[in-house]
């Protein structure tokens, strides 16, 4: 298992595992994204997020989108928005190996923690953040969201 930078290339492969994950979470019909415009917020002047991508015989089979947000609190955080790995090849340790990664990343870019969402249905995902890393599941915040369009 090769994990690596994600590239512009990879994007329409990028698109169809969030789209994966999307009907995984019962929501594929509020998959809006395009390709062109993961590269323009990518790959751009001012890109917004990073990228890895884990490879298995040079096919991607997981992923692992991130960015950076402020804690008034904390400071520089990571904030990890998705984290992919395509059904046949889960529990491979391929999910573990992405989100290592990306604390990998958080640390060297000297973010005090990293922050992210589960489904409180996802009882796999659960079980793996905490099993692996003992993570603090807050069942006190409520996401809000907006759209701007």
């Amino acid at each position: 298992m090769n994990i690596r930078p994600g590239k512009k290339e990879d994007l329409p492969r990028v698109l169809e595992l969030i789209v994966e994950l999307a009907e995984y979470e019962k929501a594929a019909d509020q998959v809006e994204n395009t390709v062109a415009q993961m590269e323009k917020d990518g790959f751009g002047d001012n890109s917004i997020y990073g990228l890895f991508v884990a490879e298995d015989d040079d096919s991607i089979v997981g992923i692992a989108i991130y960015y950076y947000r402020y804690s008034t609190w904390k400071g520089k955080r990571m904030y990890l928005e998705d984290l992919v790995v395509s059904e046949k090849h889960r529990g491979k340790g391929t999910g573990k190996l992405l989100f290592d990664k990306v604390i990998e990343k958080g640390r060297e870019e000297n973010c005090t923690g990293m922050m992210w969402q589960v489904l409180d249905w996802n009882e796999p995902a659960i079980n793996f953040y905490k099993k692996y890393y003992k993570a603090h599941l807050d069942g006190e915040w409520i996401n809000c969201s907006i759209d701007l369009n």
